[in-house]
């Protein structure tokens, strides 16, 4: 590792300080893109994240780990069936199960869910946020 920084400071020492320049700035047009994507898609999807990538065997055989999902937001009634991606609070990750049951309420809307692969649903109701999910073409 330290041979790698020594060999890369040295190979930086040797360009003359326009190429050095050149190489900063195409960096930071390369992230400036990629970030300047991934807020248009968060503008056309209604998502705080467009895009995530299934972690866990929970939704096998509909979804496999590494699988990405197109998210969007969609504000008509929620049916059981549906495939929804949620997030509990406290944990980062979000999950993603099918609706078991939809209970209504006069101002909120829980929802049961369960992985298609899990022996039994998740504890608890959530929430109305969520976001819908479907798979995106391999």
């Amino acid at each position: 590792m330290e041979d790698t920084f020594k060999e890369m400071w040295g190979s930086l020492s040797r360009m003359r300080p326009r190429m050095v320049f050149q190489h900063i700035i195409n960096f930071g047009l390369v992230v400036s893109s990629a970030l300047m994507i991934w807020k248009s898609l968060i503008l056309l999807t209604g998502s705080e994240s467009p895009i995530v990538v299934v972690l866990s065997g929970s939704m096998e055989p509909a979804f496999h780990r590494g699988d990405l999902l197109f998210l969007y937001h969609n504000d008509s009634p929620l049916r059981v069936g549906e495939i929804v991606v949620f997030k509990i609070e406290g944990r980062e990750i979000p999950i993603v199960h099918r609706i078991l049951e939809v209970h209504e309420r006069e101002d909120q809307v829980d929802i049961l869910t369960k992985g298609d692969n899990n022996q039994v649903d998740d504890r608890g109701s959530v929430s109305y946020t969520h976001l819908r999910a479907h798979e995106t073409p391999e």
